[in-house]
């Protein structure tokens, strides 16, 4: 984990740096702009949500990773066109959701972040969640720059790279983040026993 708390803290920090370059804003500020800032404020150092990165979803929204606070997350990265790793990542996926109380699933997203978006258009996740049967609120699909998705892959300590045209080696790994968006939680590798992930879930979804 420390690779992690290293990456997250650096782009924080350059983040933060970033901000303070803007020029100031007026002093008559909207009550709801100051509540904004104050929530932003309160956030975790650690937290993925001080990420500035941006996201379009299977539905073909866009989203900042910060407008999935208050869920917990467990996220995975993968590509549609894999045929190796990816449908086991997948079917791994499923079993946690069917095995985590109803009541946990609700304040839960189980979130797949594609590391191939020049091939998983908006259309292909929406196709793709739709023949895994995933196309329900409780499942998001994402698509990103290839920029932000390495970044985030690096946050998750995720390693990919192309080995062929259309097929990637990459790590099988599975992150759970509170409701602050900060990782608790990681389970690597194929068909493992998942009773930690559940446990750890269902938890933090009280």
């Amino acid at each position: 984990m420390k690779i992690y708390k290293y990456i997250i803290l650096a782009l924080v920090v350059i983040h933060l740096g970033s901000c303070r370059n803007e020029p100031k804003k007026e002093v008559a500020e909207t009550k709801e702009s100051k509540v904004e800032t104050n929530e932003e404020e309160e956030l975790p150092g650690l937290s993925i949500y001080n990420l500035p990165t941006k996201w379009t979803t299977h539905n073909d929204k866009e989203i900042e990773l910060k407008d999935l606070k208050g869920d917990v997350l467990v996220m995975v990265m993968i590509y549609t066109s894999c045929q190796a790793a990816c449908p086991r990542l997948v079917a791994d996926m499923r079993n946690i959701h069917k095995k985590v109380s109803d009541k946990a699933n609700k304040k839960t997203k189980y979130v797949f972040v594609s590391i191939d978006p020049e091939v998983d258009t908006t259309e292909r996740l929406k196709t793709f969640a739709k023949e895994n049967e995933m196309d329900s609120e409780e499942y998001l699909f994402l698509r990103g720059t290839k920029e932000d998705t390495r970044e985030f892959a690096a946050v998750l300590a995720v390693s990919y790279k192309s080995i062929s045209p259309i097929d990637f080696s990459h790590s099988n790994i599975i992150s759970v983040f509170d409701k602050q968006g900060v990782m608790q939680y990681q389970k690597e590798g194929l068909g493992e026993d998942d009773s930690e992930t559940i446990k750890t879930i269902q938890e933090l979804a009280k």
